[in-house]
């Protein structure tokens, strides 16, 4: 009896050609900006440019792995900027000195025990009460309650304005708020899931967006918290500041920490997507009915990578208030930081961690440059109609030039959408015969 014998040979290694003409593309575009606008602009450019790539990757994970559009990408980089500042600006001595912080915590007691009897309220059908009745217990406790707490609550974060201004900040190292950020925005994402991911895709979207307006509204709203319309600054920086070692340096080095905190994400992003768990997540996303029929828990795991893609948009969030040295509530728009984030996933690639980290560089210095290029060639124009036509100049160019940023990435969007709409670097997947 013969046997034959068969060798697998494994398939060459395609050199990356694309991904090396891309990034050398980028790379010579990032020294164009160095030449034009000078080192300081540009250092400063790429340091926003790397923490909006965080928030790139929080949302590659969420919408490339899991297919989940999150449309409120906003509220978590809103939360992850508070953490920044309370965490990191200093103490308060005039709120901490008075007797304000013994009535604040004992409202916040009230609070949270009020909470827990409309909670223990919902439950009464568990012991017998019918559903109906429990329903209007529920509500009729939930509103009494509110009411009773929201005066007390009032009156002592009024005192608060009045007597010290805000809460002011702990003090603590920059770094602190940026971890602390990440955990409030993937505790907020954890509720969210709960409560939306049973949802499809376009009402997730919706529910995303009004759930980040009403962070951005709690935020702007508690000036005895964060000043709301008066914005906080400065924020301390993890790195020498800008008195001490200048600009450019200064922001050299914040950019070196930028760079660490997202290779340390790519790695874990990387190593988590080719495990047995990454695996799963995508399955389930290509195929969620045969994902459960194989004993898959579908709800956990896509709560699992919302709750993930969070965590990474507070770090972002947080890592990019510090930067700006400033924490405005009113400053957090859809376009900066929810539809700007999801033309970078666009653009990169849905699902590539390297084609997002692309996308968030690219997007951004189109975004920022576009302006500049833009007065200059209404400059020109202006300048070519006033001497050949005699045309006379249109006034606040500088604004119109502002209003060009939005046609370009709007063009670009749709050129994307049109020629590439997997991203100029897509998810690679392997086919096996």
């Amino acid at each position: 009896m013969s046997t034959k014998r068969t060798d697998t040979v494994a398939a060459p290694r395609r050199f990356p050609l694309r991904e090396v003409v891309i990034f050398v593309a980028l790379l010579i575009a990032v020294l164009g900006v160095y030449g034009i606008m000078g080192a300081a602009y540009s250092t400063r450019m790429l340091v926003e440019a790397a923490c909006y790539a965080i928030l790139a990757l929080g949302l590659t994970i969420q919408w490339g792995y899991a297919g989940q559009f999150n449309a409120g990408v906003m509220g978590f980089v809103a939360l992850g900027g508070f953490c920044a500042m309370f965490f990191s600006v200093p103490v308060n001595e005039a709120f901490w000195d008075s007797e304000l912080p013994g009535e604040l915590a004992v409202v916040l007691g009230y609070i949270v025990g009020a909470a827990l009897v409309v909670f223990g309220a919902s439950r009464l059908d568990r012991i017998g009460v019918p559903k109906k009745l429990r329903t209007v217990i529920t509500v009729v406790l939930a509103v009494v309650l509110y009411l009773v707490v929201i005066s007390a609550f009032r009156s002592v974060t009024g005192q608060i304005e009045s007597q010290a201004g805000f809460v002011g900040g702990l003090g603590l190292p920059p770094w602190v708020g940026w971890i602390v950020g990440g955990a409030l925005a993937g505790g907020v994402g954890y509720f969210i899931g709960h409560v939306c991911l049973g949802l499809r895709s376009d009402y997730l979207a919706i529910a995303t967006i009004g759930i980040a307006e009403i962070i951005k509204a709690f935020l702007k709203n508690s000036d005895w918290l964060t000043r709301g319309t008066a914005t906080v600054s400065p924020l301390p920086w993890p790195v020498p500041g800008p008195a001490e070692v200048g600009f450019t340096l200064a922001r050299a080095l914040y950019l070196s920490v930028t760079a660490v905190v997202i290779a340390a994400i790519f790695f874990l992003l990387h190593r988590a997507y080719h495990a047995p768990w990454g695996r799963m997540i995508r399955a389930i996303r290509d195929n969620e009915i045969s994902s459960a029929a194989m004993g898959k828990n579908i709800n956990r795991r896509r709560l699992e990578i919302f709750v993930l893609g969070c965590i990474l948009m507070g770090i972002g969030g947080a890592v990019l208030a510090s930067f700006n040295s400033l924490f405005d509530p009113q400053g957090y728009l859809p376009l900066n930081h929810t539809f700007l984030v999801l033309v970078m996933v666009i653009l990169g690639g849905p699902g590539n961690n390297l084609g997002t980290i692309f996308g968030a560089v690219a997007v951004y210095i189109i975004w920022l440059m576009s302006e500049p290029l833009a007065l200059f060639l209404m400059e020109l124009a202006v300048h070519f109609g006033e001497s050949t036509f005699g045309w006379d100049a249109p006034a606040s160019l500088d604004s119109r030039a502002l209003q060009a940023r939005v046609f370009v990435i709007g063009l670009l969007i749709t050129l994307v959408l049109r020629f590439a709409p997997k991203g100029l670097l897509p998810e690679k997947t392997k086919h096996v015969d």
